[in-house]
């Protein structure tokens, strides 16, 4: 198959080992990253299967349009940057692995180590100290501290984990299941959303980008954190209404916050607001980006499109353009 790889920064994905599987196709593998319609309509004009990594691009309908050698979509995780409906409408399958049970350790890692950053602050600590300066702040302990957790999925939960290793209290909020999951491993469920804001010290989002959880921080819920508090976002930036980090942060409540993630990357303004708060540590995007998970995502990426070349498509998330007549084969 015309296999294109898009947004492979670093040219990592030729160098796993799972990318073997995809022996005998034709691979192209763009290295920065596009996002105008025209270009991508270009690049992708002979493609027959397209790699995604994570939501870097959006594929929507004025470029799905123009693909008509398209036949396969393969991913993995969730895909709000894919409109699925155009994609069955022009008869291209949507694969993408769920990965039930399998958390991204790599992003929990990050998150933690974030939390330690910023309680430390050890990005200012070290610059200051490159820039001749001994110590410049007093930092902060975790022991003894509310962890707030909000949403107790795969990732969550691992992070509550490292919380109590540390010696922290883990207080949780997130849908009843999630919560009665977070009861029955020992952890406890904040009474109110309220609550939860109010008590964290640590306050870290673990959900997914859906539309239910679009917009799910807002300004109010923010201005109850203490002034102490630090809120850590390496999930999604879309979980939090626009502009009220910031607008929270001036304020004082919280008085800190660890971000990942952003409404639009990648960013390469160097005047980004939050890029130049000194309670603010920020990292672009690199939660899953480690050697280790790239190999447990892409092989099930390229397992995809060896079961669409083998005749039986897995992980179809658009399940009914497999009976459309527009259906490209």
């Amino acid at each position: 198959m015309k296999i294109s790889i898009l947004d492979d920064y670093h040219d990592t994905l030729r160098t796993l080992q799972c990318y073997k599987k995809l022996a005998g196709d034709e691979i192209t593998i763009w290295n920065d990253h596009v996002q105008e319609v025209d270009e991508l309509a270009q690049r992708l004009q002979d493609a027959e299967a397209l790699v995604l990594i994570r939501e870097r691009t959006e594929i929507r309908r004025p470029l799905l349009q123009r693909l008509n050698k398209l036949r396969l979509i393969s991913q993995r995780s969730v895909y709000p940057h894919i409109d699925v409906d155009a994609c069955t409408e022009f008869g291209v399958i949507v694969s993408s692995s769920q990965h039930a049970g399998t958390p991204s350790y790599a992003a929990a890692e990050l998150t933690w180590g974030l939390v330690l950053a910023a309680m430390r602050q050890l990005p200012q600590q070290m610059a200051a100290l490159k820039a001749g300066k001994w110590q410049i702040g007093v930092g902060n302990d975790l022991r003894g501290k509310t962890l707030g957790i909000y949403g107790y999925g795969r990732i969550g939960s691992v992070v509550a984990g490292y919380g109590k290793a540390f010696g922290m209290n883990i207080l949780v909020w997130a849908r009843e299941g999630s919560l009665e999951r977070a009861r029955a491993e020992g952890y406890t469920a904040a009474r109110s959303k309220q609550e939860f804001f109010s008590e964290s010290d640590v306050l870290s989002l673990h959900m997914r980008l859906v539309a239910a959880t679009r917009n799910i921080v807002t300004r109010q819920d923010l201005a109850r954190m203490k002034p102490t508090a630090l809120l850590v976002n390496t999930s999604r930036a879309g979980l939090i209404e626009p502009g009220a980090l910031l607008a929270a942060l001036k304020a004082g409540r919280p008085g800190f916050a660890a971000v990942d993630v952003y409404e639009e990357e990648p960013i390469r303004d160097i005047n980004y607001p939050l890029f130049a708060m000194e309670n603010v540590v920020c990292t672009p995007h690199i939660g899953y980006v480690t050697r280790d998970e790239y190999e447990i995502q892409f092989s099930d990426i390229f397992d995809q499109i060896v079961a669409y070349a083998a005749g039986t498509p897995i992980n179809v998330v658009n399940p009914q353009v497999l009976k459309s007549p527009n259906l490209r084969r």
